[in-house]
């Protein structure tokens, strides 16, 4: 493997060509642009065999994208906020239609007022369009997410969209060391796209057509529900090949940090991890039985293991970094409501933090633990 300095957009781009994506179809918005201006420099110099469409909106790239993988194509788009936003009908469009898509997402605030720094409002908005969600915390898992979506999202008995999430600025401009696997051996765990039923004039086929009440649309609608059902499972399976073919472990839907006797434990998405399993250690330095829980998978929502992770605890602390108004945080409403009536009744409490990419530090965690306490 070779090591190279890259912010999180370029290792999304790099997550894309080393995927072998055939088609790229997006428009530009900040924070997000690098990553498709990277994907184009990558077509233009010969080192991705790929089309490349300059779309007009985000709509258009997401129909784009929608039309290739019907034919056929691996595809591959990114976006942000606002422009985000703007691909919401396409987005319900793709999952209907089965298509393999794969998109990052700058995680950005949704104005107004005009914001451009991190917030998980925007694909916490989509989370009931049928795409898979996974959060990233860092660049590496960036690049190996989008490397395994493919493989997860393509799969015969999945067949949906997927959307991997990196925070602004903390992931989309910052720079780490990342591996970047060889193309060969992601080639041996990545095979070349083969769509179930790929348009093609020879043999002619209706896709999307009109369906009566009474008809087959109720059964299409469950059969991407048995689909999901089967997302983690197979993610599972897919991960462990990743790690036996780069050496690099993932942990599923959760990745539980010192929280196997947590008494207090906080549940947290995207790149805030950091900062909170830095506080776990200040505090388990004091005797403080107190854990983290970071949510890869949003959506399915890893229910099952939720209930087997938070058995012992006494209390939770809910850290969303958006806000459903009227109500609640997102990931605290899906919590709750996957352990009703599981037996397992921990205090639980929700706090909104880092909207509009406020900082959220080590002082800010303490003050949410101290609340805990009490």
């Amino acid at each position: 493997m070779v090591k190279k300095i890259m912010t999180g957009n370029i290792a999304a781009a790099w997550g894309a060509k080393l995927s072998r994506a055939e088609v790229i179809a997006a428009y530009p918005i900040t924070p997000q642009t690098i990553i498709v201006e990277k994907l184009a420099k990558f077509i233009s110099d010969g080192e991705l065999n790929a089309e490349y469409l300059r779309v007009e909106s985000e709509h258009s790239a997401m129909a784009a994208c929608i039309a290739a993988s019907q034919t056929g194509a691996r595809t591959f788009t990114a976006t942000s906020s606002q422009g985000f936003a703007l691909m919401h009908e396409l987005l319900h469009w793709a999952t209907g239609a089965r298509t393999p898509i794969v998109m990052a997402n700058v995680n950005r605030a949704l104005a107004p007022p005009w914001n451009i720094w991190a917030d998980h409002t925007d694909m916490m908005s989509q989370r009931d369009t049928g795409w898979i969600q996974i959060y990233a915390e860092s660049n590496q898992e960036v690049l190996d997410t989008i490397i395994m979506s493919y493989k997860l999202c393509e799969d015969k008995k999945i067949q949906l969209p997927a959307m991997i999430g990196l925070d602004a600025f903390y992931l989309s401009h910052t720079s780490e060391i990342v591996d970047i696997p060889p193309q060969g051996e992601v080639d041996n765990f990545l095979p070349p796209y083969e769509a179930l039923y790929p348009l093609d004039v020879e043999n002619p086929l209706s896709v999307g057509s009109l369906s009566m009440p009474n008809q087959w649309y109720s059964e299409f609608r469950y059969k991407i529900y048995k689909s999901m059902k089967e997302v983690i499972p197979k993610l599972n399976k897919i991960e462990k090949e990743f790690n036996k073919q780069f050496d690099r472990d993932y942990s599923g839907s959760l990745d539980l940090y010192m929280a196997e006797d947590a008494e207090i434990i906080f549940i947290v998405a995207g790149t805030v991890a950091g900062t909170v399993k830095q506080t776990v250690d200040e505090l388990r330095a004091k005797g403080i039985k107190v854990g983290v829980i970071r949510l890869r998978i949003f959506r399915p929502f890893p229910a099952e293991e939720f209930k087997k992770a938070l058995k012992n605890s006494l209390f939770i602390g809910v850290l969303d970094r958006s806000f459903s108004f009227g109500h609640e945080g997102q990931i605290y409403s899906e919590l709750k409501a996957s352990l009703y009536n599981s037996g397992i009744n921990p205090l639980i409490k929700n706090y909104i933090v880092g909207i509009g990419g406020r900082d959220i530090t080590i002082e800010t965690i303490k003050l949410i633990f101290e609340d805990c306490e009490k």
